[in-house]
């Protein structure tokens, strides 16, 4: 049974950057990755996703140019490279698989605990 576990999380001055890191176990990495994350009081919201493949990657408006999403499925582990950060990047990410990448939150099946991101002076 695939299992996903976050890291990279931290606390972060803004214009800074950090990587986050979403490693599978109990299974081949043959799903699309999206990254979520979740500000308290406020929906989960999409972030990023990646193919099985690599080949496609997607991107929430509010991240795009900033944030890179990549995966290396010989190490079964998908990046997410933050760069530029702002307070509003606060929150906790998840990562979650899926057979192909989706905006919507509840399509995913398989959740990771999260990592919390804080961005502040």
């Amino acid at each position: 049974q695939l299992q996903l576990v976050e890291s990279g999380g931290g606390l972060v001055q803004p214009g800074g950057s950090l990587r986050l890191s979403c490693v599978a176990s109990g299974s081949a990495l043959n799903y699309a990755i999206g990254w979520f994350r979740q500000a308290p009081g406020e929906e989960r919201e999409a972030v990023s996703c990646i193919s099985s493949s690599g080949g496609s990657t997607t991107y929430g408006d509010s991240v795009k140019a900033r944030f890179t999403i990549s995966r290396d499925n010989a190490k079964k582990v998908v990046y997410l490279q933050m760069n530029s950060l702002k307070p509003e990047d606060t929150g906790v990410y998840y990562c979650a698989a899926r057979w192909l990448c989706s905006p919507d939150k509840n399509q995913y099946d398989t959740w990771g605990q999260g990592t919390q991101v804080t961005v502040s002076s």
